[in-house]
């Protein structure tokens, strides 16, 4: 009988040892796209007209491109990184571009379809 006790004791250890183990949380990145050449034109382009990118407006996100977002982030008190955030992008004007569902309305708005007729 001791053999059993033992083998009794030592799974009421193992039970409580991993019942003391804390659960960690697993935190997953959503990767981000990278953006199109399209939308580095925009990008391009918005930066050209306030006066902060000089090169050409081809698509081509180099080294010229991410010195003008980095002026640009620091004259509007942005972290001047030369990443392209969405912060960033929403003081360009551009706001971070999103797939088919932008265009769905935001939240409180009423779609044109459901609104009352005008008497």
């Amino acid at each position: 009988m001791p053999a059993q006790t033992t083998a009794k004791r030592s799974t009421k250890k193992k039970a409580a040892s991993s019942k003391s183990k804390k659960k960690t949380a697993v935190v997953r990145r959503v990767a981000q796209q990278q953006p199109t050449p399209e939308r580095y034109k925009e990008i391009q382009q918005a930066l050209a007209e306030k006066g902060y990118f000089h090169g050409s407006v081809d698509g081509v996100w180099g080294a010229d491109s991410t010195e003008a977002l980095k002026r640009f982030q620091r004259e509007q008190n942005l972290e001047d990184d030369g990443k392209i955030g969405s912060l960033s992008l929403i003081a360009l004007g551009l706001g971070p571009q999103q797939g088919p569902a932008s265009s769905l309305p935001t939240r409180g708005t009423t779609p044109p379809a459901a609104r009352d007729p005008v008497p």
